[in-house]
Parts: C-alpha cells; sequence; structure tokens
C-alpha cells in the first residue's frame, strides 16, 4: 500500500529536545515490534500475543495509512530525541472518528519513552490537531479498569473521569471492565481536579508509604484485631484478603478523584506494615479528616502518634513543598476510646466537643464521638516552637 501524501507532521516548541507526530514509515516497524512485545503493551491493549515483525510492517505500512485513506483513523507515529540526541521512534498516537465530531483518543508508549513526558507532549500536540483542524467537539478516552497510568495521562490532559462500565472492554476473549472520560473542545485541557500522590515520610519510629497489594496479610491481621474491630464497626466481619485489596485499590482510586491521601505506616528499617493512617474527605485548600489504625504489635510504642504527626504535616505544609496547603485537620475518636484520644492529643490536636451517637462500633452500635482539630496557624506555632527549642538545647 502507498503511503498516503496529506498527512501532517506536527511538532511543539521545545527547541532542545522536539517531540514531532509524523506519518509512519517501513523503518518503524521494528520499533513497534519491540512496543507490542513489552509486557505492559500485553497487559493493557488488545495486541495479538503471538505479534510478530511481519505484524508490525502491516500495521505502520498498511494498517496506518489504511486509517488515513478511509478516513476512519488518524495516526500518528511519535518521534522524540534519546539521549544520545538522536530522533527515535516513541510510539503511536491516534484519534478513531466516530463521526458527529467525535473521536476516541488511542496511544501506546515505547519502553525507553515511558516516563519522561513526551506521551503527554505527543498527546497534546494530537488534541490540539484533532480540536483545530479536524472540528472535533468531544474525544473520549478507554481503558481498562487498573491501568492506573493511562489514566493519570488522562487526568493531566483534562480528561473528565466519567466511570466504570462493567464487562465493556473486550480482551482476549474477555469482557473486562472499564474507565471511560470525555474531553470536549472547550475543555482547559489541564486537570481540573487534584490527583493526590502519596509521598513517603521518614520519622524515628515509623516511615509512611503508599500501601501495596504485599500489604493485604497484614492489613487482615490488623483489621482482625478484636481491639482494632471493636472501634471500626464499619469494617467487614469476617475481614478478608479480598477485603484488604479491595481497600488497597480504592485507595487508589480515592487519591485519584482528590478525596483522601492513604499511607501504610511501617517499620522504617524493615519496611513492613505496622498499620495505616489517612487524610481522607479532604477538601481542597480547607480541611481534611484524620484517621489511623496500627498493628497490635506495636501499640503504646509511640508509632501511632508519630504517624499522625507525620500525616499531620504533610497536609499542613504548602503545595511548593510537596504538601497539601490545608487550613485544618479535623479528626473523630470514640467517647471511650481513651488511648485514640491520647494519639490525638499528642499529635497536636485538641478536643472541641462532642458529637452524639456519629461512631458506627462493632455490633452496629452508634457510640458519641469526641470531636478533636488544630488549625494551620496552630500547626505551625507548635513546630516553629519545636524548631526552636531544639536548636537552643543544641547550644
Amino acid at each position: 500500500m502507498r503511503f498516503p501524501q496529506d498527512v501532517p507532521t506536527i511538532s511543539d516548541d521545545h527547541s532542545t529536545s522536539p517531540v514531532r507526530l509524523r506519518p509512519h514509515r517501513r523503518d518503524d516497524a521494528q520499533g513497534s515490534l519491540e512496543q507490542c512485545l513489552d509486557p505492559l503493551s500485553r497487559q493493557w491493549t488488545t495486541v495479538p500475543l503471538t505479534y510478530t515483525l511481519d505484524d508490525a510492517k502491516r500495521f505502520v505500512g498498511q494498517a496506518m495509512p489504511g486509517g488515513w485513506r478511509t478516513e476512519t483513523e488518524w495516526g500518528f507515529a511519535v518521534e522524540a530525541v534519546d539521549d544520545s540526541g538522536v530522533p527515535r521512534y516513541a510510539g503511536t498516537v491516534s484519534l478513531r472518528d466516530e463521526g458527529e465530531a467525535r473521536a476516541e483518543i488511542a496511544y501506546g508508549s515505547h519502553p525507553w519513552v515511558r516516563g519522561r513526558g513526551v506521551m503527554e507532549r505527543a498527546l497534546r500536540l494530537l488534541l490540539g490537531w484533532g480540536f483545530e483542524e479536524r472540528g472535533l467537539q468531544t474525544v473520549i478516552w478507554w481503558a481498562n479498569k487498573g491501568n492506573w497510568a493511562s489514566r493519570k495521562l488522562a487526568w493531566r490532559l483534562g480528561f473528565a473521569f466519567e466511570g466504570t462500565p462493567r464487562q465493556w472492554l473486550p480482551q482476549r476473549g474477555a469482557l473486562l471492565d472499564s474507565w471511560v472520560g470525555t474531553l470536549l473542545a472547550t475543555d482547559q485541557r489541564q486537570p481540573s481536579a487534584p490527583w493526590y500522590d502519596v509521598p513517603r515520610l521518614v520519622g524515628d519510629r515509623a516511615a509512611l508509604r503508599p500501601l501495596l497489594a504485599s500489604d493485604a496479610d497484614r492489613i487482615v491481621e490488623g483489621c482482625t484485631d478484636p481491639e482494632t474491630a471493636r472501634w471500626l464497626g464499619q469494617l467487614p466481619d469476617p475481614y478478608t484478603e479480598a477485603d484488604a485489596l479491595s481497600y488497597v485499590e480504592g485507595q487508589k482510586e480515592s487519591a485519584a478523584r482528590g478525596a483522601s491521601v492513604t499511607w501504610a505506616i511501617v517499620d522504617p528499617v524493615t519496611d513492613g506494615l505496622v498499620g495505616i493512617v489517612n487524610l481522607f474527605d479532604v477538601r481542597p485548600g480547607l480541611d481534611a479528616e484524620l484517621g489511623y489504625w496500627v498493628h497490635p504489635s506495636v501499640r503504646r510504642r509511640g508509632v501511632a502518634t508519630e504517624a499522625c504527626r507525620l500525616a499531620m504535616r504533610h497536609a499542613f505544609v504548602g503545595s511548593a513543598e510537596g504538601g497539601l496547603g490545608l487550613g485544618r485537620v479535623r479528626a473523630l475518636a470514640a467517647e471511650e476510646n481513651v488511648a485514640s484520644q491520647g494519639v490525638l492529643e499528642r499529635s497536636g490536636l485538641a478536643r472541641q466537643g462532642r458529637e452524639r451517637r456519629r461512631l458506627q462500633l462493632r455490633g452496629g452500635v452508634l457510640g458519641d464521638a469526641a470531636i478533636y482539630d488544630i488549625l494551620a496557624p496552630e500547626y505551625h506555632s507548635r513546630a516553629a516552637t519545636k524548631s526552636r527549642c531544639g536548636r537552643e538545647a543544641g547550644h
């Protein structure tokens, strides 16, 4: 098949390492093969597991040019400069025409270019071209549920997350749960809501890191402990490994929606989970609620207090320093849970009152809650005093 002559070449204005969208060439076949044999490409796309160099040659020499000829798919090869300064095939991006000024976006990157911001730049070029040159009004994005890299890229581009259709996307004989988002021509092409990262924070007695699926066994141990289960009455009973894995995945979703930041509390040496602390019900620029539990093996060792202090520091420091820049942190503890109230008070929060029948305890009982909070000025004043006292003690 002859290559179409009217496929444009589009470049961004990054003079030192430009990204280009250009027509596919026959010599892209080897790069396409490498991309399609990559484990991540196999996991998240419908590329055949038996993909060969001949398949790659047909893709760059027939399928992509054919899409342009039939006006069904406008596909570009992405070209970027590698570490040696040489322009190199970096992947493929396309818009699949859905008619009525609508298109579906598709993209795949070669392993060498991941983590460099190249695909985001390439997709911004593609979307600009689609909206301005093709008159598109709506672009839709689809991904298999769990493809966090694709979802975060769509979020950076300004796609509004629209939900999780069940058993929708076909892949190798199965229908998988999916994610879907949309971007309109009138949208800003930038995130409309925060997506919270979960940084590693380190103290003397404890460190905080993102939750992992491998934490499931320890989460089950903690959540089936009678003392923890007594105060966290909303936990499933019995609490299983499936519940723990669902919780881990749910916290990723909550961070992606800008609703919470959840950490595993871990031993600073072994990195093994000894509890969980989080900032949830976040209202950006305003406040969040602090919650935690610790494994019975580390109770009364100062671990919970240090974990809460680390989480509060993240809550109050500004975004320029990687924090949330909140004005208040609030917390609730069951009126009878004296140990938890002690942790909150040692962490710097002050009791403000009581709310009756506020917390669900084990057995469906509704218990009164002690209400705690701390304001940003109070936190920063305490932090400055501690720092000043530390310097004076050092003298």
